[in-house]
């Protein structure tokens, strides 16, 4: 396959490969899945073939990007001395307007703003949420650590719901906006993102409660009452049961519809699992709750018609201006 890899002169070809065979269903995570059957020694060799192909693989995202990067920059000639339209200053960034629409909305549902370090610890990154040193789900988050220690950059904002579980106690409704980290990178991945967990804790929280808040808090972003809420059964090692919530949307307009269209995934929830209150000092038998963690940067995409996650972050105004921001 490495050869395959080296063939590749596009990131979108170079991520479909990726995604055929590290994604839930890729044959690779396939073959790990199978890895508690295999002798010690087929194991090493196993993981050794897993870590070649990924370094194969950054290492030819590496080059497309360093020439596509140098053929734009031959092509893309910059008048230094030349000011600036009127129009060109004093824009707000779709991130920073999604960020805001997002906070206004769970804090009319009753939600406190929370916030949390970038530089986390694996106790709350990880073994908080059930999911222990060795656990194959570590893999579907591969962040990048502090060399010399066990701190990273945090995969996920549930860090943030981890401290304030801890802080808050029985009593919790916090939502946590803010940056994550994990090794990826497309058209609609990128290693650099932006999320919102949220999590309520109290006496009588159900699922339905959850169910709630999602369809109420998607029609107040989306600004319509006419948008279509899937849920669907789906497993993370922190909550149980688990669902994940699609809405409907239409590939044309770039919005959720009531009919029609397709289904696309907004996000993962479900109720907390046991595991999770007890590492946070609650006590499951009386206490009970539930988290969301929906990406920002997807819901900017689909609320503004954008179609590439890069374009946040890639400092070119012309594609902002050409938006309408």
């Amino acid at each position: 396959m490495q050869d395959e890899i080296k063939k590749i002169n596009d990131l979108e070809s170079l991520q479909k490969l990726y995604s055929e065979t590290f994604s839930k269903n890729g044959t690779m995570t396939a073959r790990l899945k199978k890895m508690k059957d295999l002798s010690e020694s087929d194991r090493a060799s196993l993981n050794k073939e897993k870590e070649e192909l990924q370094d194969a693989f950054r290492l030819r995202k590496e080059e497309i990007e360093n020439e596509t990067m140098l053929a734009e920059l031959r092509g893309d000639k910059i008048d230094a001395t030349r000011s600036p339209a009127p129009e060109q200053t004093g824009k707000i960034h779709p991130l920073t307007m999604i960020w805001k629409d997002v906070a206004r909305v769970f804090q009319s549902m009753g939600y406190e703003l929370a916030s949390g370090p970038d530089i986390e610890d694996d106790f709350h990154n990880f073994v908080a949420l059930n999911v222990p040193r060795y656990h194959p789900a570590r893999d579907m988050q591969d962040t990048f650590y502090v060399e010399g220690s066990d701190n990273l950059l945090r995969g996920h904002c549930t860090a943030v719901s981890v401290r304030e579980m801890v802080r808050r106690g029985a009593e919790t409704k916090v939502i946590a906006p803010g940056a994550a980290y994990r090794r990826d990178l497309d058209a609609t991945h990128s290693p650099y993102f932006h999320q919102y967990d949220g999590v309520v804790i109290g006496s009588g929280i159900t699922l339905s409660n959850l169910v709630s808040d999602i369809r109420t808090y998607l029609g107040l972003v989306f600004e319509t009452g006419d948008i279509a809420v899937r849920i669907r059964p789906s497993y993370f090692p922190f909550t149980e049961p688990s669902i994940e919530f699609d809405i409907r949307w239409d590939k044309k307009t770039g919005r959720p519809v009531k009919e029609g269209g397709d289904w696309l995934e907004m996000g993962g929830a479900g109720m907390l699992h046991p595991n999770v209150l007890r590492a946070c000092g609650l006590d499951p038998d009386k206490t009970q709750g539930f988290a969301f963690g929906p990406g920002l940067d997807r819901l900017a995409m689909l609320k503004y018609g954008l179609n590439d996650i890069r374009k946040f972050f890639d400092g070119d105004i012309r594609w902002l201006l050409d938006k309408g921001f």
